[in-house]
């Protein structure tokens, strides 16, 4: 079916995609070590990296937009047949949509608080622009962007993961891949926690290890979509 190569070509499109401005903000920005560093230490650097920078970031955030119709598409096709499609669908898009957001702030709020920052006739300012700075972080990158963001994705890939296993639609392996990924990505929620809660133990490779999983796991059901009927 055309419907079902669209999606998985969406899927494809949108894994791939991400791994570019993301390779790039690695060797521009020293992405995602430098947020491990003080927050001075950040915002001179992102203060440093100018337009170029932000544009990077901006692409990073929309690049996951062709999964939107992808997850939607999809979930028109298999709700009819399995009654958890509809809510993984509904928790996906809710997922990319606070990602987006989340990683949106990098864009249009970092750049005027590390301008601030830089530019600062005195200590109190800075420091001013530094609480500013942990708070928007916290709120829109670990609340929204890591934590409901990533849930919701985990969410989404184990409900078909599951789906998937029930209607016979894909391999065997492909589905416990897709279960393998997602506990993996769990784990490194513990990095979120460890925010708030000092000493809360953390697995660091967990949210290199899990998402890097998810997006071969996205690659392969693309594959799979472009490849077979399923609808």
């Amino acid at each position: 079916m055309k419907v079902n190569k669209t999606i998985g070509g969406l899927f494809i499109a949108g894994a791939v995609a991400l791994f570019i401005p993301y390779s790039a903000l690695t060797i521009i920005f020293d992405y995602p070590d430098i947020l491990r560093q003080d927050t001075a230490i950040i915002l001179t650097k992102f203060h440093d990296g100018g337009s170029t920078l932000i544009w990077t970031w901006l692409v990073f955030a929309v690049t996951g937009l062709p999964l939107l119709p992808a997850y939607i598409l999809l979930g028109k096709q298999l709700e009819s047949r399995a009654s958890l499609v509809r809510v993984a669908t509904t928790l996906g898009v809710i997922g990319l949509v606070v990602q987006l957001v989340g990683l949106l702030r990098w864009t249009f709020v970092v750049p005027v608080l590390a301008d601030a920052f830089v530019d600062a006739p005195d200590e109190a300012t800075k420091a001013a622009a530094v609480i500013a700075f942990k708070t928007i972080h916290q709120f829109g990158g670990v609340l929204l962007g890591e934590h409901l963001g990533q849930l919701f994705t985990i969410t989404w890939t184990l409900l078909l993961s599951f789906s998937f296993a029930k209607l016979r639609l894909m391999p065997k392996w492909i589905n416990w891949l897709g279960y393998v990924s997602s506990t993996i990505y769990l784990l490194a929620q513990a990095e979120l926690f460890a925010t708030v809660i000092p000493r809360f133990p953390v697995w660091d490779l967990a949210g290199f290890a899990g998402s890097t999983l998810w997006l071969i796991w996205l690659m392969f059901v693309g594959g799979r979509l472009i490849k077979a009927e399923i609808g």
